[in-house]
């Protein structure tokens, strides 16, 4: 799945949210209209969402780059197992996500009372929506792979390091062949088989996606909110989630084996993403309605289509990949304490959706 691919698909996605209006987590509003229950005050919201740009922005920061700066870290480096741990709580989040945030408000914008009986009350749509998305993604998945294992075949991927000692050459599968990495053993590093590392980026550049249209969505309904109880609570658990979804990314990034400057663009638009919804929702916040059909409509379905990738890429991608690896099923205690990561990622992810 080519750059430009994804830029262009970015860039249209951005233009169609631009004339829709988002639904934000607050007390229900007359359909059309804004909620009126004491808490929504348009000039004390406006310092709380520049407090959350800042915030977020910085945990953002912290979270996808922690895990790149671990080259540095022995103890946490992509072959110890303390990484594998750290990256399968970071996976538990991610499933928490989408199972306890972004599908359940996507269930709530198509059942809502503002939209038409026939259809949106007559079929579950979040469901089928999610569930198509979730083929789709496998389908992008395999075929990126597949792309990218014709595009090497026979031929070598050339090394994308920067001055941190990335890989030497890696042979791509070719037929029933095998290809491994070829370079040294440096501070511990092992060594890569070829359609592995395709894996890693594969999983990285559709992980990323998904993650920034869900991004995109949270950060737009947070700065077009006026209420100051529901932004509060936001703020914490924004931060809490996007920490630690980062650190998921971040290991995926990591394992791709990507140079410098795809690790930073990487990071860069995974830091800036909710921001730069929130400062979109801020400057469009007057002409939203935000109980609108039309805005209803298309931020549910948005939301189903970001919880189905999500939850295919946690499962698939992260938990099934490591869980079912040579690694996880070599150490019985390496699994009991990955599955303990797991179910605090998920656990924790799943409390913040008290206020979140």
């Amino acid at each position: 799945m080519g750059s430009k691919n994804t830029h262009a698909f970015l860039a249209v996605f951005l233009l169609l949210l631009s004339h829709f209006s988002v639904q934000v987590h607050s007390v229900v509003a007359e359909c059309g209209g804004e909620a009126n229950d004491g808490c929504t005050d348009k000039k004390k919201a406006l310092p709380l969402k520049l407090i959350a740009i800042a915030s977020i922005l910085i945990t953002s920061m912290i979270g996808v780059c922690l895990p790149l700066v671990t080259r540095s870290v022995p103890a946490l480096s992509p072959d110890r197992d303390l990484f594998v741990v750290v990256k399968a709580f970071a996976a538990g989040i991610i499933l928490a996500t989408g199972f306890m945030h972004v599908l359940p408000d996507s269930f709530d914008m198509l059942w809502s009372t503002c939209l038409k009986e026939n259809p949106w009350h007559k079929f579950p749509f979040t469901g089928f929506v999610a569930m198509l998305s979730a083929i789709i993604t496998l389908m992008i998945d395999s075929m990126a792979t597949s792309f990218y294992s014709k595009k090497h075949k026979g031929g070598v991927v050339q090394p994308e390091s920067g001055g941190d000692r990335e890989m030497a050459a890696v042979e791509a599968a070719a037929g029933g062949g095998h290809a491994h990495f070829h370079g040294h053993h440096h501070g511990g590093k092992v060594e890569i088989d070829g359609a592995q590392l395709l894996r890693y980026r594969v999983i990285a550049m559709v992980l990323e996606l998904g993650i920034i249209v869900h991004s995109i969505v949270i950060g737009l309904s947070l700065g077009a909110s006026n209420n100051t109880c529901s932004i509060k609570g936001l703020i914490a658990a924004l931060c809490f989630h996007q920490m630690f979804e980062g650190m998921g990314l971040g290991g995926c990034i990591l394992q791709a084996e990507y140079n410098f400057v795809k690790k930073a663009a990487m990071a860069f638009f995974f830091s800036v993403t909710t921001p730069f919804g929130i400062a979109l929702g801020l400057a469009l916040a007057s002409s939203y309605q935000e109980n609108s059909p039309r805005s209803l409509i298309t931020v549910g379905l948005l939301n189903a289509s970001s919880a189905g990738l999500l939850i295919y890429m946690a499962l698939v991608d992260l938990l099934a990949s490591d869980f079912m690896g040579p690694k996880l099923q070599g150490s019985f205690k390496l699994q009991i304490k990955s599955y303990m990561a797991v179910l605090l990622g998920a656990g924790g992810m799943s409390l913040m959706a008290k206020w979140a």
